[in-house]
């Protein structure tokens, strides 16, 4: 009787002990891990001070994803032997200048992706990889300040694809207006006197127009995440026709050293391109009136590296 109240007498105090461990280390988590908290604001902190100040900002970061897959007689599928495989990425880049008059900012965004499909029992499928996703976008924006948050500016954007029909369409705009800076990391450019260059084999529907351009853009990083989002819109002063609008973004967030996961997608609409693919299809009746002028999109997601 008495190794039994002993044993019940042990295990009670083992397990206040342990208890009473746990809650410790629970404590001592709580207690780093608001030291952590507090260095990291101050390293924020700091890390803002330094983006205040003049001179170049430069960075970049990216998506990579891809997947392989083959199949071998996987009859519950209605093509048993198949391979297929899909790889892509996203780079953003920038490099910015900010002095006490002006300001130069120039970014970079690259959006590549190929795709195969592989029937193994069809001798006559394409079994490459063929591009999917062709995005190519380069600008200049130069401003002069004429106080703390309006300048007079002067803006070359330059966007195309490059795997597929180089500048066939390319599309250049350059003008003049004025930019806005109304928060950090917000810029908005209204410029009324733009022309927008279209360069393309089909001068039958492609042409190119004055007409203003607008566009707004935030970048922002705040600790391991990197955000960015891009509308540039033209909207022509010849015919509504000839306007367009893209609408891009990009969202990374580090896992670990500079290693995470990474998201990208885009909107946009564009007549021109609309009515040029359907009379490249067949549709030989295709016009600007009865084009069926269809949200275009596409998104990315995989892994993210940040430079």
């Amino acid at each position: 009787m008495k190794k039994i109240i002993f044993a019940i007498a042990l295990c009670i105090g083992i397990t206040s002990v342990n208890a009473q461990s746990v809650e410790e280390l629970k404590a001592q988590k709580s207690e780093k891990q608001a030291a952590a908290d507090a260095l990291q604001g101050e390293a924020n902190a700091i890390q803002a001070q330094i983006d205040a100040l003049p001179g170049w900002k430069k960075g970049a970061f990216g998506t990579i994803g891809g997947s392989l897959s083959q199949f071998n007689d996987w009859y519950s599928q209605g093509t048993p032997n198949i391979s297929s495989g899909n790889i892509g990425f996203t780079v953003n880049a920038f490099a910015n200048l900010n002095q006490e008059k002006f300001f130069w900012n120039n970014s970079a965004n690259v959006n590549l992706s190929w795709v195969k499909i592989d029937d193994k029992d069809d001798p006559t499928d394409n079994d490459k990889f063929r591009e999917a996703t062709d995005v190519f976008n380069v600008s200049s924006l130069y401003g002069y300040k004429l106080s703390e948050k309006f300048a007079i500016s002067a803006l070359g954007e330059y966007r195309t694809t490059i795997l597929d029909n180089f500048n066939d369409p390319g599309y250049l705009d350059l003008g003049v207006g004025g930019t806005w800076t109304p928060i950090k990391n917000l810029i908005v450019v209204v410029h009324p006197l733009n022309y927008n260059f279209v360069f393309s084999d089909n001068d039958s529907v492609f042409e190119s127009s004055l007409g203003a351009k607008i566009v707004a853009d935030y970048t922002r990083r705040i600790g391991a995440i990197n955000f960015k989002t891009n509308l540039s819109m033209f909207q022509s002063y010849k015919n509504s026709d000839y306007s367009n609008w893209t609408w891009s973004n990009s969202f990374s967030y580090t896992l670990w050293k500079k290693i995470g996961v990474g998201f990208d997608f885009a909107l946009r609409q564009n007549k021109q391109e609309a009515v040029s693919f359907n009379l490249a299809n067949g549709n030989l009746g295709t016009t600007f009136d009865n084009v069926d002028n269809k949200l275009q999109s596409y998104w990315t997601v995989g892994l993210s590296y940040n430079l």
